[in-house]
């Protein structure tokens, strides 16, 4: 017998976007998403939403205009507030070279948030080599590369 309730996977995360054609340029051209699926829900207050999944077809990031009425953590910042946090701290992506994913988003918009470096994690130790960035819509973006977990 099966479990039909077992989880598979994680198979999107969701943002809200303050600029929606900016957004989705930077997850299309910077990080070499390609949209799957675009949609509105008016009775949702959604005019534009997307879902973009990344090269090797194995994640998806879902984008809201930032009007929609999606469900989400706390309370959305006002404009020009500080942004307000919730549980969810950062996205991390698997690269193949932190460095050259973190310089693609520089140009390509994004803010430092960690220059690329190397962590060793844990007893025994596990190297890893990433970077973070603040993309231009403010989500933290980490690129991993070499994490064996």
């Amino acid at each position: 017998m099966t479990n039909s309730s077992k989880i598979k996977g994680l198979h999107h995360l969701a943002i809200r976007a303050k600029d929606f054609g900016q957004t989705l340029k930077f997850y299309t051209e910077a990080l070499d998403f390609s949209v799957s699926h675009t949609w509105s829900l008016p009775e949702f207050n959604i005019r534009q939403a997307a879902m973009l999944k990344s090269s090797d077809g194995n994640t998806f990031i879902e984008i809201f205009d930032g009007q929609a009425n999606a469900p989400r953590e706390g309370r959305a910042a006002n404009e020009g507030e500080e942004v307000l946090t919730g549980a969810l701290l950062h996205l991390a992506m698997s690269v193949e070279n932190a460095k050259a994913a973190y310089d693609r988003c520089l140009n390509a918009g994004a803010i430092s948030c960690i220059e690329p470096m190397k962590l060793s994690l844990g007893n025994p130790p596990v190297i890893v080599s990433n970077s973070l960035v603040y993309s231009p819509n403010g989500e933290v973006i980490e690129f991993i590369e070499d994490a064996p977990f």
